[in-house]
C-alpha cells in the first residue's frame, strides 16, 4: 500500500469526524466541542491512530528490535512498512499530500512505535525534526518540493545543526555559509546527525554574517540541503551505547553550493527556526520516552507475576510491588506531561515551558523506569538474553538529543520566572 493508499485508508476510518490539518496549528480537539470541558477522552480517530501504530510495534517491531541491536543494521524493512501504514511523517500538511495531524496525534503515534523499540522509533522521528523547519517556515513551493517527495516514497531526511564543538551551544556553530550570485557556499562540519547517512535532503543551520559578535538570532540561515550535492562526506556509523539500528554520522560540507531558493525565510532567520521546531518536536520525544518506560513497566511486571522466591511471586513482596506503583505513577505523570505540551501546540500556543518540562521530565523517568526494570529481574536484568538491559541502554540518550535535561532546566527556569519579572 502506498502512501497515499494509507491516508485514504485512515481518513476512511476516521469517519466525518477527522478533520486533516494544514500546516497553521488548528484548534484543539477540545475546541470542537463548545462547552465539553476538560477531557481525558481520546476521540475515535486518536484511537484508531493509536491502535494502529500498537498493533505494528507489537506484531512487527518487537519480534526483530533485539536483532537490529544486535547488528546495528537500520531497519529499512521497518521504516518502509510504517511509512505503507501511514505512521511516518503523520505532521505534514494535508496540501503536500499528507495527513496534516495534530502534535498530540503524532505523540500517540510515537509513543506506541517506542514501546517496540526506540531505535526504530527515533529513525522514524529524525524525519519530524528534519521536517518541522520546512513545515514551520518554507514557502509553498519548498513545502511541495521537500516534503511532497516524503509522501511518494519512503525517504528520509535529518536535521543538521550540532557539530563537534557545539551541541548545546547551537549559538556556537561554526559551520559558514557564503553568498556566491544566485549561491551560497558552504563549509563545515555537524556531527550526531541521526538519518545522516540515509537521508535525502537535510535542514542545515550555519553561519551567513562573518561577525563574531553578531547576536544568534541574526548570524544564521536555515538551508534545505540535497544529500547528494557534490562536497558532502558522509562519516562512519557511529556505534552507540543504545538506539543502535538508528544512523547516527558526522557530516563534512565542503565548498557545497546550494542555490538561494533554498533558504528558509531569509538570511539570519535560521537560529529561530532551529529553535521553533524543537516546541513541536520535544513533545514527540518526551512521547517517545513514555513509550520505552512503559514497556519497561510491562516487562517488569510479567516478570514479577513469574518469577518466585521464598516461595511465592515476588509481586507479593511489597518491596517488589511499591516498586512497580512508584514505576506506574511515573509512567501516567510523563504521558500526561507530554499531552499537555502537545495540546499546547495544536490549541495554538507558545508551548516552549510545557514541552521543555514534558521533554526533561520524561527522558528522566525513563531512565528511572528501565533501571527499576533491570532491578525487578535481578540477575537477568544483566543479561541480553532479556529486554529489559536493551531498554535501560536505549534510555539514556533521552536525556541528552534534543536539548540535553540540563539545558530543559535552564529553559523552565527562564520561563517560569520571567512570569514573575513581566
Amino acid at each position: 500500500m502506498s502512501a497515499f493508499g494509507a491516508c485514504r485508508m485512515l481518513r476512511a476510518v476516521a469517519g466525518r469526524g477527522w478533520r486533516p490539518r494544514s500546516s497553521k496549528p488548528a484548534p484543539s480537539a477540545h475546541a470542537k466541542r463548545p462547552g465539553a470541558g476538560f477531557s481525558f477522552e481520546l476521540t475515535d480517530e486518536q484511537k484508531e491512530f493509536q491502535a494502529t501504530a500498537r498493533k505494528f510495534a507489537v506484531e512487527e517491531v518487537i519480534p526483530v528490535a533485539a536483532q537490529y541491536d544486535k547488528t546495528g543494521e537500520y531497519p529499512l524493512p521497518l521504516i518502509k512498512r510504517a511509512w505503507e501504514l501511514g505512521l511516518m511523517n503523520s505532521h505534514i500538511p494535508e496540501s503536500c499530500g499528507g495527513l496534516g495531524l495534530g502534535t498530540f496525534e503524532s505523540c500517540l503515534i510515537t509513543e506506541e512505535l517506542a514501546y517496540g523499540c526506540t531505535g526504530v522509533q527515533t529513525a522514524i522521528e529524525g524525519n519530524s525534526l528534519g521536517e518541522m523547519p520546512v513545515i514551520i517556515a518554507g514557502n509553498e513551493q519548498q513545502q511541495k518540493k521537500y516534503l511532497g517527495r516524503m509522501i511518494e516514497e519512503p525517504l528520509m531526511c535529518a536535521y543538521c545543526v550540532t557539530e563537534p564543538g557545539a551541541g548545546s551551544d547551537v549559538a556556537g556553530i561554526k559551520t559558514k555559509a557564503e553568498k556566491k550570485g544566485d549561491e551560497y557556499v558552504i563549509n563545515g562540519q555537524k556531527m550526531w546527525i541521526t538519518n545522516g547517512g540515509k537521508a535525502n535532503w537535510y535542514f542545515l543551520l550555519a553561519r551567513t554574517d562573518p561577525d563574531p559578535k553578531a547576536p544568534a538570532g541574526k548570524a544564521f540561515t536555515g538551508f534545505i540541503v540535497e544529500a547528494n550535492s557534490p562536497g558532502i562526506q558522509v562519516g562512519r556509523k557511529e556505534m552507540n551505547m543504545g538506539q543502535r539500528c538508528s544512523d547516527t554520522r558526522g557530516i563534512v560540507f565542503e565548498d557545497v553550493r546550494v542555490p538561494k531558493e533554498n533558504v528558509l525565510l531569509g538570511e539570519g532567520a535560521g537560529f529561530k527556526i532551529a529553535m521553533g521546531a524543537f516546541d513541536k518536536t520535544r513533545p514527540p520525544v518526551a512521547a517517545g520516552a513514555v513509550g520505552l518506560a512503559k514497556r519497561a513497566l510491562d516487562e517488569a511486571t510479567k516478570y514479577a507475576l513469574e518469577r518466585k522466591t521464598f516461595g511465592k511471586p515476588i509481586v507479593e513482596h511489597q518491596a517488589v510491588s511499591f516498586m512497580l506503583a512508584e514505576m506506574a505513577m511515573k509512567v501516567e505523570l510523563a504521558r500526561m506531561a507530554y499531552q499537555r505540551a502537545a495540546w499546547e501546540v495544536d490549541a495554538g500556543r507558545r508551548n516552549t515551558y510545557y514541552a521543555s518540562i514534558a521533554k526533561a521530565f520524561a527522558g528522566d523517568i525513563a531512565n528511572q523506569v528501565a533501571t527499576d526494570a533491570v532491578q525487578i529481574f535481578g540477575g537477568n536484568g544483566f543479561n541480553t538474553e532479556y529486554p529489559v538491559e536493551k531498554l535501560m541502554r536505549d534510555a539514556k540518550i533521552y536525556q541528552i538529543y534534543e536539548g540535553t535535561a540540563q539545558i530543559q532546566r535552564m529553559i523552565i527556569a527562564r520561563e517560569h520566572i520571567g512570569k514573575y519579572k513581566a
